[in-house]
């Protein structure tokens, strides 16, 4: 998402329809799931160590502003994302722009990563769309216990669907900084991937009764006057290039290896 520049930026409306416009086209994309209102699928990119996979999952009585609360509040994340190790907001940009942290746990034997990205949220009536791509901050380096991946766009798009419910579309573009072996890339796209959709499905349904309880008016990502984050310049930050960070090898790990637990999936 940097326009082939250099530069970090916001992004602006050109940026969220382009977006939007690969969440709705299936042309290029091959179906790698389709089971039980959930799809997935993968568009072959030009180098081996980028993963471009897209997911849709249909959330019957769950409201579009619900799903988009739920992708937002972090303090709710750590209930229903288990795939997390840490999350947190590192500052400010606009009214509707941040820079945050997310780590998470990989499968067993392969190593946890970790992202720095510049995020950027647009409510469009009914329709509501949150994207991402990787920065560097100097204060947030990679460490040496978590591999850093790089986000080249990542996003999702909520849409109103029938009476009271929403049609969700996950995009990512992502470098992960390893040759991974090719049954990781089928088990993301078959059991990993679905799981998760089906993750924050069940968070959108019970978001409202949980939200009830704990500050139920602290919406920052609504409004912009609740938010305490400190501010932070375009100038702090710059491009996270994957090709300076360390690539690991992980392409010789055997299945037989792995361990993917309810916690992992």
């Amino acid at each position: 998402m940097s326009r082939g520049g250099e530069m970090v930026y916001i992004p602006d409306d050109t940026d969220f329809s382009t977006f939007r416009h690969q969440c709705e086209s299936h042309e290029g994309w091959n179906s790698q799931y389709n089971k039980a209102g959930v799809t997935v699928w993968s568009q072959m990119q030009e180098t081996k160590t980028v993963q471009k996979i897209k997911m849709q999952i249909t959330c019957r009585d769950v409201l579009p502003e619900t799903l988009y609360d739920v992708l937002h509040d972090t303090y709710y994340r750590k209930k229903w994302d288990t795939n997390m190790i840490e999350t947190y907001d590192i500052g400010r940009l606009t009214a509707n722009a941040d820079v945050g942290y997310y780590s998470w746990r990989c499968p067993s034997p392969l190593k946890n990563r970790d992202f720095v990205t510049l995020r950027s949220w647009l409510p469009l009536g009914n329709d509501y769309m949150i994207i991402n791509y990787s920065v560097k901050h100097p204060k947030y380096p990679p460490r040496k216990d978590i591999v850093r991946a790089v986000s080249l766009q990542t996003g999702y798009l909520i849409k109103a669907s029938g009476n009271r419910g929403s049609v969700l579309c996950y995009l990512t573009q992502v470098d992960p900084r390893g040759s991974l072996p090719k049954w990781v890339v089928n088990k993301v796209s078959q059991y990993v991937a679905p799981k998760a959709m089906k993750k924050i499905y069940k968070a959108g349904l019970k978001y409202p009764e949980w939200k009830r309880k704990h500050n139920p008016g602290f919406k920052p990502w609504l409004y912009p006057e609740q938010n305490t984050l400190p501010n932070i310049s375009l100038a702090e930050l710059s491009l996270q290039h994957a090709d300076s960070l360390e690539n690991f090898d992980e392409s010789g790990l055997s299945e037989d290896r792995v361990r993917i637990s309810d916690e992992e999936a």
